[in-house]
């Protein structure tokens, strides 16, 4: 029979029958279990006249049972069409990222988000919470990240094009921060809907606002920075003094407590050098650690944040950059410069994940830009989310095994309201999401005509979204 629902993403085997379940209480009479005869990432779900019943192999599993019959119930007004599903992710991760510190969120908004991806059956959010123009997040000991680091006095307008004298900002404050008990209501939240939480705190670079609170954390503490007020990369990165390697203990203990996720994402990218080039202190702590380049600095803090982490349970995800240093095994690296890389990182022997930035950075247009808010640049449609090929070199059998999920990106520097986030993020998301799940092969065209079929789902929930065109 016809499929009288589109579900986004489509699960591995589904048969429709025919008749309806007639309920006003779906929730409450929908009988739930978890059993042993199946393996522990799959879900069976049966709806029939009589009632529904839904078994999972484990609590993970039954999350994905319980997301799915929420996009069946949405919308039905008490006549459920009969169904029986039995589904499993192919990916262990199926994540995204939020960057809440180019703009901060309020929980509300990230509760949204983690609502939205609940529905299509994600199961990470990472959440991006220090960078240069701002830090999100609460720590013991250190008042000033959030009273000063977490605050820039204005954002620029517009690209950072043509001369910098032209540059115009708007003059408004930008700021706020989580405290750790907002942040452990916030992992309870997603856990309960399924999600892990991943933080990532960006070290050694991408560290502006940090030092603009603590000047005695950067190369020169003499001089005196702002929160940066544009975009781009600043050259402010984190000293090598005992007092740097103290703080990055602090944080790094603090957040791994906060978040019982197994993992803490450490950046790693974008780490300008010149400041450690320029410093005496730098080419004294070389000469101290048996280094001979400038460029092997990174791999120091990369080893320090692992040996940190390790001590509290965690491994380390970090950007693809790290791979140019020495690196624990366990590393986990995430890959977004190009998806070529995941051959250098999966033939090193590192799980990966694919977050590349040619398919899955969703602060690129989704169309031209003519009629569109303002965006980074690039272009990358919902079809070109769908149809991807995310692994463009052949990776061996070992290789294939290392690469552990997707993850959809979205960088917030042109996304100032939550409006605009779910406006970028969605119909995107949704590609992702049936790429990420592994769902049966189907063309662009039959994708398409479900994912309209799917898009009320988004209206029900409040979701903002781009129209097909």
């Amino acid at each position: 029979m016809p499929d009288p629902l589109a579900l986004v993403p489509y699960p591995q085997s589904v048969i429709w029958s025919d008749g309806t379940w007639e309920t006003s209480s779906p929730w409450d009479e929908i009988s739930v279990g978890i059993t042993e005869d199946l393996p522990r990432t799959e879900y069976a779900l049966s709806i029939s006249p009589t009632g529904a019943n839904l078994t999972a192999g484990s609590e993970a599993a039954l999350a994905d049972g319980r997301n799915t019959f929420a996009q069946i119930v949405t919308g039905s007004e008490g006549s459920i069409p009969c169904v029986t599903i039995s589904d499993y992710p192919k990916n262990a991760w199926r994540g995204m990222h939020l960057d809440v510190s180019r703009h901060f969120f309020a929980v509300a908004d990230v509760e949204t988000m983690i609502d939205a991806m609940a529905l299509h059956r994600l199961n990470v959010l990472h959440l991006h919470l220090t960078d240069d123009q701002g830090w999100r997040v609460e720590i013991k000991g250190y008042p000033k990240l959030t009273e000063i680091g977490a605050w820039r006095k204005q954002t620029l307008i517009g690209h950072m094009s043509g001369e910098e004298s032209a540059w115009e900002f708007d003059g408004t404050p930008h700021g706020g921060f989580y405290t750790q008990d907002e942040l452990r209501g916030l992992v309870e939240y997603a856990r309960r809907r399924g999600i892990m939480i991943i933080p990532e705190v960006d070290l050694p670079g991408h560290m502006q606002a940090a030092i603009a609170a603590y000047p005695a954390l950067g190369n020169f503490p003499e001089q005196q920075v702002g929160v940066r007020e544009v975009w781009g990369v600043s050259d402010h990165v984190l000293g090598v003094s005992d007092e740097a390697f103290d703080f990055l203990r602090d944080v790094l203990t603090q957040v791994a407590d906060i978040f019982p996720a197994p993992y803490v994402h450490i950046g790693g990218d974008e780490c300008p050098r010149v400041e450690w080039e320029r410093s005496s202190a730098a080419r004294t702590r070389m000469n101290e650690w048996g280094l001979t380049r400038v460029s092997e600095i990174q791999g120091r803090f990369t080893q320090f944040a692992a040996d940190v982490l390790a001590e509290a349970g965690k491994r380390i995800i970090a950007w693809d950059e790290v791979l140019e240093s020495h690196l624990p095994d366990d590393t986990v690296i995430m890959n977004w410069r190009h998806g070529n890389g995941l051959k250098s990182a999966t033939g090193r022997g590192f799980q990966t994940i694919i977050a590349n930035n040619e398919h899955t950075y969703f602060d690129h247009y989704q169309a031209g830009p003519k009629g569109e808010p303002l965006a980074i640049g690039g272009l990358t449609t919902v079809k070109d989310v769908y149809t991807a090929s995310y692994s463009p070199q052949k990776l061996d059998e070992d290789q294939q095994k290392l690469l552990i999920g997707l993850q959809g990106q979205l960088w917030t520097e042109y996304m100032p309201t939550a409006e605009q986030v779910q406006y970028m993020a969605f119909p995107r998301m949704c590609a992702l999401a049936e790429r990420a799940w592994g769902s049966p092969e189907q063309s662009w065209d039959e994708f398409e005509e479900r994912l309209r079929a799917h898009l009320p789902r988004l209206d029900a929930f409040g979701i903002r979204y781009r129209p097909l065109d």
